[in-house]
């Protein structure tokens, strides 16, 4: 008998029923990681697919705020920004958070201010005339609602971690796939569709087989390379990277006096920046210098002494401007009087990214940081987290990530079909398994190292791991209680 002829009924259309215990544990365990990430895979490969293309995406849904026409003079005529920051408070009263200068030629400026009320605003304004072209809640374009619903950030913790337990279970959708798909000394239904009609089951199942062998690798590493944006798995991982100095620069934390506030929380930030905190300003002269961390300054009326004033928008802009940042920059504002400015850029060039800190009283650099700065964790993290956005290798990398995922959203589309034709009438058609046998266990052993390293997957696989063997053990009782019974001569 050749190795087709050992495989399942329903998987080759071949007489022969019977399958060696591995591939039916595993095509079992197949169907349940299938049934239980199919519609987290589905609307990742979409949303994904999407934002791919969110600078394109935002450009054409809301032109209206982020293109100006192409002004005839220099951007060096253009208006200064803290004119437009003053247009932007008498549309917006509040205080800045951010000054985010053009882009490029034909594109609008952006001030983020801070209302009494506590809501974050951006404004949208001409920076050739000064002319306020619209604001939005923070975080309110058309990539970023993309991003939060790829992500479940849109509906809060608990179900984000939804997505990384579905992350974990695509390993083992994506292994055990490779493992059912081997050729085994096939070639039909392997390398090629054995019929183009979609009507039969065939058809699906070879393209649910072919389509996934094509796109399997590349799913995985999304798998992986999503991880790190993860409530639980990427937080600890960032804090160990970080906390071993394997993330940002060492000298971060022994060399400049720091805050309590973290960069997260007052500029946008990439993965490895995650944990890092904000160095503090020195309002007089005696906490210059990178010495021990000095005592907070007491605010201004209080007893202490009045703090000099802080460097405007004015004074600081030009300074960064000397830095010679990647075009797409953010100027954070200082966050209280021991606070600083950041100026901050993450282009698709990871070379190119870079964070620097500026004293809010003396405009001096406190830090300077690029993606060459970071640890070996960092750099590999970010890396690979560059390649998941589409950014690393330009227009073939978002081409090619955009051709996996209409792959993969048509490998969710077969996998239902597939079921519904081969399922018995009246059941779920769950992939029989004879008896919990000892290579069950075995792979409780096989996944036990994996279920450690991502707890919340490793949670839940080994809930419906348990379950399952319990069915089992339950379904042969009950087998072996009838067989005895019909044995009795009585």
């Amino acid at each position: 008998m050749n190795a087709a002829a050992a495989l399942p009924l329903a998987e080759t259309g071949t007489p022969e029923p019977r399958a060696g215990g591995l591939y039916r544990l595993l095509w079992r365990w197949h169907f349940y990681a299938g049934l239980l990430v199919w519609p987290f895979v589905l609307l990742l490969s979409v949303t994904g697919g999407l934002y791919l293309f969110h600078d394109r995406v935002d450009t054409w849904w809301h032109r209206d705020l982020l293109t100006v026409p192409t002004p005839s003079t220099q951007a060096s005529e253009d208006w200064p920004p803290q004119r437009l920051l003053a247009v932007a408070q008498q549309a917006v009263p509040g205080q800045l958070l951010r000054w985010n200068p053009p882009e490029a030629p034909g594109r609008s400026a952006r001030i983020d201010l801070l209302t009494p009320a506590g809501q974050r605003v951006w404004v949208y304004l001409s920076p050739a005339d000064g002319r306020v072209l619209g604001q939005l809640p923070e975080r309110g374009t058309l990539g970023w609602t993309l991003r939060h619903l790829h992500s479940l950030k849109i509906v809060g913790p608990k179900a984000r971690a939804l997505i990384e337990i579905a992350a974990g279970w695509t390993g083992l959708l994506v292994l055990s796939g490779l493992y059912l798909w081997w050729p085994r000394g096939r070639k039909q239904g392997v390398w090629s569709l054995r019929r183009w009609h979609p009507g039969q089951r065939v058809f699906w199942r070879d393209l649910h087989a072919v389509g996934g062998a094509a796109v399997g690798g590349v799913l995985l590493f999304l798998a992986l390379t999503g991880m790190p944006w993860s409530g639980v798995w990427g937080g600890w991982v960032n804090q160990w990277a970080n906390g071993a100095n394997w993330g940002y620069p060492a000298g971060l934390r022994v060399q400049l006096p720091m805050s309590g506030q973290r960069l997260a929380d007052h500029a946008d930030t990439n993965w490895s920046l995650t944990q890092a905190r904000l160095p503090l300003s020195s309002p007089g002269d005696e906490h210059a210098g990178h010495g021990a961390v000095a005592a907070p300054a007491s605010p201004a009326g209080q007893a202490g002494g009045k703090l000099p004033p802080m460097l405007g928008l004015a004074d600081i802009w030009p300074r960064v401007q000397a830095l010679h940042l990647a075009p797409g920059l953010s100027l954070s504002a200082p966050a209280g009087p021991r606070g600083v400015w950041t100026a901050s850029v993450y282009p698709a060039d990871l070379s190119r990214q870079r964070v620097v800190h500026l004293d809010a009283y003396s405009g001096e650099v406190l830090l300077d940081m690029a993606w060459q700065d970071y640890g070996a964790a960092g750099r590999w993290m970010e890396w690979g987290i560059n390649v998941h956005l589409g950014q690393q290798w330009g227009w073939a990398n978002q081409w090619g990530l955009l051709l996996v995922c209409a792959v993969v959203a048509l490998l969710c589309l077969a996998a239902p079909l597939m079921w519904w034709w081969r399922r018995p009438a009246g059941g779920l058609g769950v992939p029989r398994l004879a008896g919990s046998s000892p290579l069950y266990w075995r792979l409780l052993a096989w996944l036990l190292p994996a279920c450690l390293l991502f707890p919340l997957a490793g949670g839940a696989l080994l809930a419906v791991l348990l379950l399952d063997a319990a069915v089992l053990s339950l379904g042969e009782r009950a087998q072996r209680k009838q067989q005895a019974q019909g044995a009795d001569p009585s």
